[in-house]
């Protein structure tokens, strides 16, 4: 079997499982892959295809790293409604002591702090926020 067929199957063995896996590196892998498939038709020694598909596979991978494909935009755990499932939940709160309170939720009491830029006005809030046992809360 010719040398480029080898670097083929394995671009298309890395593309399937790109597809089981849900990232975009093992594509970029394959395509490293098909740029040693396209070296070796070039009649370019082993060694030297597997430099080019190495090169161009790493290259690749570091410009999907850098875009916005390569970046996870997930909040905090604190503030992560996936994490914590308090997050979005409404708490009433009576009173307000110097932007802070106490609040029965969930059957518990807890310490409340307003999130930067609310007002301290009682009424009901949605929590934003979670830092050990102080719920942070806005409007």
């Amino acid at each position: 079997m010719a040398d480029w067929m080898l670097w083929a199957i394995g671009a298309g063995v890395l593309v399937i499982l790109e597809l089981f896996s849900g990232t975009f590196y093992l594509l970029m892998i394959a395509i490293g892959m098909g740029a040693g498939a396209l070296t070796s038709l070039a009649r370019v020694d082993m060694p030297g295809q597997m430099l080019v598909a190495a090169v161009v596979a790493a290259i690749a991978t570091l410009l999907l790293r850098r875009s916005r494909f390569g970046k996870t935009a997930q909040p905090a755990a604190e503030a992560n409604p996936d994490v914590n499932l308090d997050i979005g939940q409404t708490v009433n709160v009576p009173a307000w002591q110097g932007g802070a309170a106490r609040v029965m939720y969930r059957g518990a009491m807890w310490d409340v702090e307003l999130a930067p830029g609310e007002a301290a006005a009682p009424g009901v809030f949605r929590i934003r926020e979670i830092r050990g046992s102080r719920l942070i809360v806005g409007a």
